[in-house]
């Protein structure tokens, strides 16, 4: 049975078009990686719990606040892993201001084979990125959900082109 987990991508328009929230992920392995080394705020869930709670509950247990208010888009889910984790994640419109990270922590034995347990950071840090560079940022499997929701959010003229978000 695949692993479930849900997420929240919270996204923002500005003078400088959509961006989105990601978080950098915590921990020694990926602490000197960049691209490919940030998340959406996300996390597990068990099979009867609704996915779109669990997303709320992972953004607040991973940035230590609760998501601002308002309607979620539902962005589906992808496959990550070789088919063995199933990630469904919802967008929403809304604002965060990275200096308010209050990340949960998990525990690591580090170094390898030292027998010392240590706390990380589950995310050491979050910031706001343009949707290309976001594509750049993000672990693979995640950058569908961005492609989603610029899909989700270009309009159409009358004649049915679609224009740029």
């Amino acid at each position: 049975m695949a692993v479930l987990s849900a997420g929240l991508l919270l996204f923002r328009r500005g003078s400088a078009g959509v961006e989105v929230l990601l978080g950098h992920m915590g921990g020694p392995y990926w602490a000197r990686k960049d691209d490919g080394a940030w998340s959406i705020p996300k996390g597990e869930h068990e099979p009867d719990e609704e996915a779109h709670a669990a997303a709320e509950r992972e953004f607040t247990e991973e940035l230590g606040h609760r998501p601002p208010s308002g309607d979620s888009r539902d962005l589906g889910t992808v496959s990550q892993r070789g088919g063995r984790k199933q990630i469904t994640v919802f967008a929403r419109e809304g604002d965060f201001d990275p200096a308010h990270l209050h990340p949960g922590t998990f525990d690591l034995e580090w170094p390898p084979r030292s027998g010392t347990m240590q706390a990380f950071p589950e995310i050491d840090r979050v910031a706001w990125f343009d949707l290309d560079t976001a594509r750049r940022k993000l672990v693979a499997a995640q950058v569908e959900f961005v492609d989603r929701l610029t899909a989700s959010l270009v309009p159409t003229d009358p004649a049915g082109t679609r224009q740029p978000p």
